[in-house]
Formats: structure tokens, C-alpha cells, sequence
């Protein structure tokens, strides 16, 4: 019989999320059809790259269609989310996602974009650094994916990841730790490059003249594809 005094930090969002889950669930009426990493043969898998820059097409979307172009190289299907001009609302800490593979709240564009996250065979997460770390927007994203996939194991686990920062001088590394620490609790593959997966610039356009940031990206597109071929 296991120890009451041991129970992990999953097991107790799950209780928690069962015993809410009746009152919540129906705010949206929303059903557990969520794709759980479903491998295909006959599927061309897919890689999903998320742009938490609160400015559109700017340093961090060249920096992500930077790894995107040499991952479509090798004939994988890609697609860029970027969510500026989208408020994403912090997570509720009701638990009501439990049993339901994704958040109850239908209010913002959050159910849609984790499902696309969960139906994705590699996800890419991208943010400028404001005050040493992701956007807000990205951190609500990190933080409601978070609490969906603890209340239902296992729905990131074996996909491939890579994180992406841009800075205009100082921040970057903790905006990478972010990301990588969401990869690393979902049992995620995270790859690396060469060196910190980062660029330099502050107005459009400036990230791509960072020789050695632009480099880093593009082997870092390289090292997913070569993942993602061994993983088929």
C-alpha cells in the first residue's frame, strides 16, 4: 500500500482534478479527443513552432523560420503560431482538465493551441526576453500546459523540443531555462546546437545579423530533422 506521505505532485493534481473536474467541465462541454503523440508510418509528422514575441514577424519569428526552413528541408510538414495580439489567460488551478487532455476554459485561443501542441510530433518554443524571461503570454502557455499534462500523463512525453531566445543584451539564458525546464518535466527530447540557442537584436530585422545566432538555428533545425528521422 503506498505511503499517503509520498505522493508525487501528479497524483495529487489527478485527485484533485477528479473531484473538480464535475463542476467545471461544464463551462464548455469539452471532449478528450486530443491526439497523444500517435506516431504514423502513414502520417507525415509535424513540427509546431510557437513565437511568444509580443511583436509579429519580428528578431524571434526570423529566428524560428530559421530552424523551420531546415527542418522543411528534410520534407517534414511545419507550421508557425506566432501570439501577438492574443491575450492568454493564466491558468485557474482548477483542475477540471483532469480526464479531459485539455483545459476547460474556452474563453482565449488556449484549447486550440494545445491541441495543435499535443498533435505535433515536435514542438519549437520561441520568446524575446522581457525582464530576464519568456513573455507573459508564453508563460501562461507554459503554465496551463503544464497543469493539463499533469492531470493526464503522458500527453508530451517522447516528442522531440527546442527552444528559442532573442535578447536585445542580457536575460537570454533565463528566458532559455524556461523553456527547457517545460521540455524536461514533460519527458520531452530536448535538443541542442552548437551553443545557446540565441540571437542578438533589439529592432526587426537586427537578430539576422547575428552570424553566430543565425548558425546556432539553423543547426538547430538540423539536429531536430536528424531526431525526428531516427524517431520514425
Amino acid at each position: 500500500m503506498k505511503d499517503k506521505k509520498n505522493i508525487t505532485r501528479r497524483e495529487t493534481l489527478k485527485k484533485m482534478g477528479v473531484f473538480a473536474a464535475g463542476a467545471a467541465v461544464g463551462i464548455s462541454g469539452l471532449s478528450a479527443a486530443t491526439n497523444r503523440n500517435n506516431r504514423n508510418g502513414n502520417r507525415k509528422m509535424k513540427v509546431l513552432a510557437i513565437n511568444g514575441s509580443s511583436r509579429k514577424d519580428g528578431n524571434t519569428a526570423d529566428m524560428l523560420n530559421l530552424v523551420l526552413a531546415e527542418i522543411e528541408k528534410e520534407g517534414y510538414e511545419t507550421e508557425l503560431i506566432q501570439l501577438a495580439g492574443n491575450t492568454i489567460n493564466p491558468c485557474k488551478a482548477c483542475f477540471a482538465c483532469a480526464g479531459n487532455s485539455n483545459c476547460v476554459f474556452d474563453n482565449d485561443v488556449f484549447q486550440q493551441l494545445f491541441t495543435k501542441m499535443t498533435g505535433a510530433d515536435a514542438i519549437i518554443l520561441g520568446s524575446s526576453t522581457y525582464s530576464a524571461d519568456v513573455s507573459s503570454t508564453l508563460k501562461a502557455v507554459i503554465e496551463r500546459a503544464s497543469v493539463v499534462s499533469d492531470c493526464n500523463p503522458g500527453m508530451f512525453r517522447h516528442k522531440v523540443a527546442g527552444g528559442v531566445a532573442v535578447a536585445r543584451r542580457g536575460g537570454a539564458m533565463n528566458t532559455i531555462d524556461t523553456i527547457n525546464h517545460f521540455f524536461l518535466n514533460k519527458e520531452m527530447y530536448l535538443v541542442g546546437s552548437t551553443y545557446w540557442n540565441i540571437a542578438y537584436g533589439r529592432l526587426p530585422g537586427e537578430a539576422m545579423k547575428d552570424e553566430e545566432g543565425v548558425s546556432n538555428m539553423k543547426n538547430l533545425g538540423q539536429n531536430i530533422a536528424w531526431l525526428l528521422n531516427r524517431l520514425k
